[in-house]
């Protein structure tokens, strides 16, 4: 080999900023290979990021090191080891069996007849070929820099192309709490693939989503959402997460409200109407940025807040629909000698209840906002009859039974599906499981499965607690008569559920007492 390959010079680096590196594996059977390769490339550097190298001696380990850094950016590849195409295979063993298309092969042989170049490149998805009697140390400088610049550019390809994915896939429900993660998630991988940066990226604020948690201290920010270091970090207060010298940085970006950059790593301020704003955190730049990079970062930072504070609004929105249903049911509550946090109880009851039966996340969140509107006919039942201490008269039961189909005509016309499925609650939670309940006599599952779990949370909560006819059950009563209940009342499934979760239910009646104590 030549002088040149062995003893070429490169300038020095200043090594006081880790950008971190780009891995290169040597897979060949001579020790003085790795060495020479070694040395002459020693002082590479490519986007501030030196040479990490991985020596493999034989096919067989190559592929045990391409398993273990799936992040290889480079494989500089001997083609005859142990046996005459040990190279080779490991070259289809990259393409076909890890179906790795990023990492660039070097095909490196010193007897170029055994392996013809046109066959090889063709058959073998190599990217280069060079016999090792010509590659030179300036022509492995530049075969090394042609590949890194094309294996940077595939993976910001491929890192657009995820993030891009993650942002169509959370743009069919935006404005829900878990897609609007996965929406920021998507863009802040966008943005790190723009920057050609590392995976390390997070937004803080003070302020999540609305009725989650919020702070009146600017300086009380938590993770929002996050990917590399952060991921699976939100709702965390970043005090926990960063080192000190990072939260420096966070708080002269909230001082200044500008973007502080560093090293290898920004902060930017996202401005907000409504809150004391959020901070965008991303590390491994590769360098100063540019101003057209700064322009990027400044339009993103703004758009992200915008985005944001949509989805804090529709919260709002939502919670304040929520909030009007308990008041209603509340009122209609106060009406009799039951307190408001009977319809609070039955929400929370429903929600466990319906989890337990086995309805999804959706459907039991649906139940839990509908469910205080069971009762809401009772509005047009007199009082009189409405908190008579005494059994009702044949009349005046008739009239008590018209509550339901008074609650369903109240709602039915409704286009919001939680008023829909308030509307159906309210005409069908009296009906029983065999056909003997009110208005209508359903039976079975002709009986809707939210007002089948709504008529158990009911008379649960009923029994524990006093009424002016009756006094509260203990535990141990209302589980006996729910079970005797089993197939004529309730469904028996559903009662099945109820038993699995009565810890549960025991400790909502606890948290959303009445005046009067839960008996024990």
């Amino acid at each position: 080999m030549s002088d040149n390959f062995l003893f070429a010079e490169e300038p020095e680096v200043n090594e006081a900023v880790n950008y971190g590196s780009w891995k290169v594996l040597i897979v060949d059977d001579e020790p003085e290979v790795h060495a020479v390769t070694k040395l002459a490339l020693n002082d590479f550097q490519f986007q501030n990021k030196r040479l990490e190298f991985i020596s493999a001696y034989s096919g067989i380990e190559a592929r045990a090191m391409l398993n273990s850094h799936p992040d290889i950016a480079i494989v500089l590849l001997d083609v005859v080891m142990e046996t005459d195409d040990a190279g080779l295979q490991v070259a289809r063993y990259i393409r076909e069996q890890l179906q790795n298309q990023f990492v660039r092969i070097i095909l490196r042989t010193g007897q170029p007849g055994q392996a013809p170049e046109r066959q090889v490149i063709v058959d073998y998805d190599i990217n280069d070929y060079k016999s090792k009697t010509e590659l030179t140390a300036q022509k492995l400088f530049t075969v090394i820099m042609s590949s890194l610049r094309s294996y940077r550019d595939i993976i910001s390809l491929e890192q657009s192309r995820q993030g891009l994915a993650k942002i169509i896939d959370a743009s069919v429900d935006l404005f829900s709490s878990h897609s609007m993660e996965q929406f920021i998630d998507g863009v802040l991988q966008q943005l790190t693939s723009v920057l050609g940066c590392d995976e390390n990226a997070c937004i803080v604020s003070s302020s999540l989503v609305a009725g989650s948690i919020q702070t009146t201290d600017p300086h009380d920010l938590f993770v929002f959402a996050g990917q590399g270091d952060f991921e699976r970090q939100e709702g965390r207060p970043i005090k926990e997460v960063l080192e000190p010298a990072l939260l420096d940085a966070f708080e002269e970006a909230l001082a200044s409200k500008d973007i502080v950059y560093r090293d290898n790593f920004l902060v930017a301020y996202c401005c907000s109407k409504f809150t004391q704003g959020s901070l965008l955190y991303v590390s491994g730049l590769s360098g100063p940025m540019s101003e057209n990079k700064k322009k990027l970062i400044e339009l993103f930072a703004q758009n992200v807040q915008v985005a944001y504070e949509n989805v804090q609004l529709q919260h709002e929105v939502e919670d304040t629909q929520r909030e009007i249903v308990y008041r209603l049911s509340e009122a209609v509550e106060h009406r009799s000698v039951e307190t408001g946090n009977h319809v609070r109880r039955i929400a929370f009851i429903c929600y466990e209840l319906a989890k337990a039966y086995g309805l999804s996340e959706e459907d039991a969140e649906r139940i839990m906002f509908a469910a205080p509107l069971h009762d809401v006919g009772k509005i047009g039942i007199p009082d009189a009859i409405l908190n008579k201490p005494a059994n009702l008269t044949e009349k005046e039961w008739q009239v008590m039974q018209t509550h339901s189909s008074i609650g369903f005509n109240i709602l039915k016309n409704s286009k919001r599906s939680i008023i829909q499925a308030g509307a159906v609650i309210a005409r069908d939670h009296h009906e029983k499981w065999d056909g003997s309940g009110y208005p209508s006599g359903k039976k079975g599952e002709d009986i809707h499965v939210f007002a089948r779990i709504a008529a158990l949370a009911d008379v649960y909560d009923a029994l524990r607690h006093r009424r002016c006819y009756k006094d509260a059950w203990t535990l141990e009563q209302v589980l006996a008569e729910i079970d005797s209940q089993s197939g004529r009342q309730f469904e028996p499934k559903m009662v099945a559920s109820f038993k699995v979760v009565v810890p549960k239910l025991e400790a909502i009646l606890q948290k959303y007492p009445d005046d009067v104590n839960v008996s024990d």
